[in-house]
């Protein structure tokens, strides 16, 4: 632990210097980001947190939560900011607009446009507003805009935007956003779409938005006209499915009397690796794959394995479901994928899902892999190409090349 003067006080320098060296070794490849982090003072945005939790690059930093304890704002993590940083690809002299206030993110953006750039920061809640006011102005960052305002709108006045970052979690892009970007725009943000979010970095191109990579990122939910909640369909009172729409008309007597039946394994013979794209895959490969989500008490039943307690992605043919698991196989590298089926057609859903699991492993195993394009509703955006999910302003498509 590194003291400074006679009163024993640690060094914010310190503990900034060794998070930037930290995220050098995993996300930070320009020295215009690692400038940035290492100039702002974290800890100013984060009042009355620890030195030690506000310099850890994985700790989020809630500051604001609802009558029942859920986070409706928060200084996120510090690796996550620096991977939204990297892939925006921020210059100087750039007009920025931050969607989500919380003053961290908008002082490291300030950095990297430097004087000569603009940065706009919007949210809904005034509290939040006023704090990041607050904090910025402490921090030396005065000349940032903190706007009060629905982001569903973006900020027309400071228009356009080189760079619009979302660092809230966004079902949908509102028009607003593309229309307020410039002809060089590209837009960051944690997008969700058949029930799991992914960060996407998407350039503009013509009228249609086209990505030029994407990582796992969750953020806190987007509030006003954006606000969207998942359809859960309770299935015991310890099990449920959870799809992004409607209700598809699950026949749930039957998966209920399943869930308790007879379970069979089913293995691919294919490697089990990078399991969130191999989920990106599964999810966008079909009509429909809801996530199952069950209880502690399931798992201890052994009814169910562990991933039901975070939700894993479930393939549903009437009254049978088939879910994905694993087993060390040193064959396959180390681990071979393979699924659990319930229900009357157990060998059938099973065997859909491990023609995904081959699929992806001889064809999609790497990152990257998949083209996720926004084409908006109120252009000639073109014809969606793959896999398509409606939003309310536009369509999600997503291909396998």
């Amino acid at each position: 632990m590194t003291m400074t003067g006679e009163m024993g006080v640690e060094d914010p320098a310190m503990r900034r210097a060794a998070m930037v060296s930290e995220l050098r070794e995993d996300v930070i490849v320009s020295e215009a980001v690692a400038a940035a982090f290492l100039t702002v003072p974290r800890h100013v945005f984060a009042e009355g947190e620890p030195l030690e939790a506000v310099y850890d690059s994985n700790t989020p930093l809630v500051t604001k939560v609802d009558s029942r304890g859920a986070a409706l704002s928060s200084v996120s993590a510090a690796h996550i900011q620096a991977v939204m940083l990297e892939r925006a690809g921020i210059e100087p002299g750039m007009r920025v607009l931050e969607i989500g206030s919380g003053g961290y993110n908008a002082a490291l953006i300030a950095e990297l446009v430097g004087p000569e750039g603009s940065v706009t920061s919007v949210d809904i809640d005034e509290e939040i507003v006023a704090r990041a006011r607050r904090c910025l102005r402490s921090a030396g960052y005065g000349r940032v805009r903190v706007v009060r305002a629905d982001a569903e709108h973006g900020v027309p006045e400071h228009a356009p935007y080189d760079r619009i970052i979302v660092t809230v979690g966004a079902w949908d892009i509102p028009p607003a956003w593309i229309n307020q970007l410039s002809g060089r725009g590209r837009i960051v943000v944690p997008l969700r779409f058949a029930g799991l979010s992914r960060c996407i970095a998407f350039d503009r191109v013509g009228t249609r938005l086209v990505s030029r990579s994407y990582c796992l990122g969750g953020f806190v939910p987007m509030q006003g006209q954006g606000t969207f909640t998942d359809t859960v369909v309770p299935v015991t009172g310890d099990a449920a499915l959870r799809v992004d729409g409607p209700d598809p008309g699950f026949d749930v007597p039957a998966l209920r009397r399943a869930i308790h039946g007879r379970r069979i394994a089913r293995w691919s013979g294919a490697a089990f690796d990078l399991p969130d794209e191999l989920e990106l895959f599964v999810v966008t490969s079909g009509p429909l794959v809801p996530f199952l989500h069950a209880s502690q008490a399931l798992v201890d039943q052994g009814v169910f394995t562990p991933a039901v307690t975070v939700g894993a992605a479930v393939l549903v043919e009437a009254g049978s479901f088939a879910y994905r698991t694993k087993r060390g196989n040193e064959d396959t590298g180390g681990w071979e994928s393979g699924v659990y089926a319930h229900g009357p057609n157990a060998e059938d859903v099973a065997e859909r899902y491990l023609d995904l699991l081959r699929r992806w492993a001889a064809g999609y195993r790497r990152r990257g892999a998949a083209r996720i394009e926004y084409i908006p509703g109120d252009g000639d955006g073109g014809t969606p190409r793959g896999w398509c999910a409606p939003k309310r302003h536009g369509v999600v498509a997503v291909s396998w090349p």
